[in-house]
């Protein structure tokens, strides 16, 4: 049976754990090549070891999105060890939520910076290989479409309580996406971003004022969301349930095969049904 990713070349920030690490596992499933990455060596390590034992191939290239040379470093990895680029997931990020009274100005930065500065100069470091790339081919009379899937949420969608920081950077991505969307169109790349609803991750698991944190770059990060606020939420999803990491990879993974080559510029939100 093929594969419909076979021999394509798969980028994915934040693959070492949760959604990330699903999509990263879901593409290689199919036959790309990844390279996969985390702020930690560990799960980076750990998201390469679980690929090579399904039977597929990849690298890590870990670190901060947010540091001056991560994309250019990210995006030559694929080409260096590859030979190409076919696939770019945006999916690295975390919240710092508070009302705006309460945040601070790195508090801003810090989300604005990871979920909309970092895609914007990966794309930015792949253009010229996208550029070149697509030139020859289409002097080939070949067309060849390469997939950008950029990870929103439903934050950025309708806006969110708390999260004027994720929720402005949510919904800048998508304005990110709708423009390249327009500029890379005529190098045959689809741009495409999924708006997730709830999924249950670490991130969204953990109690919310149990002392639960994750370590951003030397930040303590509260994490969670308390059991009873879960259990509402729940409640307004038609199909009555938080969604799972994998399910979640499913979505972006139906924007990087064949079958959506003439989708683009468009905002699927992943919500179990909840409007």
């Amino acid at each position: 049976m093929s594969r419909k990713l076979e021999g394509k070349v798969a980028l994915v920030t934040g693959s070492g754990r949760g959604i990330g690490r699903q999509i990263a596992l879901k593409l290689a499933s199919e036959g790309a090549s990844l390279v996969v990455n985390d702020l930690d060596d560990g799960p980076g390590a750990e998201t390469v070891a679980e690929i090579e034992a399904i039977g597929g191939k990849a690298i890590a290239c870990n670190g901060d999105v947010t540091k001056d040379g991560f994309a250019e470093r990210f995006v030559q990895a694929g080409i260096d060890t590859y030979g190409g680029l076919d696939i770019i997931v945006n999916n690295a990020g975390y919240t710092w939520d508070n009302v705006i009274q309460k945040m601070s100005d790195e508090q801003w930065m810090a989300i604005l910076n990871v979920h909309l500065t970092a895609p914007f100069r990966i794309m930015r470091a792949a253009s010229r290989f996208i550029r070149e790339t697509a030139r020859k081919e289409a002097s080939e009379g070949r067309e060849v479409f390469r997939k950008v899937v950029n990870i929103s949420s439903t934050s950025g969608v309708y806006g969110n309580a708390g999260q004027a920081n994720y929720s402005a950077a949510k919904a800048g991505i998508v304005g990110l996406t709708k423009a390249m969307a327009k500029e890379w169109g005529r190098y045959k790349v689809n741009v495409n971003a999924v708006a997730f609803g709830l999924i249950m991750t670490r991130l969204t698991e953990a109690p919310a004022h149990g002392g639960a944190t994750i370590d951003i770059a030397g930040r303590e990060i509260a994490v969670g969301v308390r059991p009873e606020v879960l259990k509402n939420a729940e409640t307004m999803i038609p199909l009555g349930r938080g969604g799972r990491p994998e399910e979640a990879a499913g979505s972006v993974y139906l924007l990087c095969i064949p079958e959506s080559d003439y989708i683009s510029g468009q905002v699927i939100q992943v919500t179990g049904g909840r409007p």
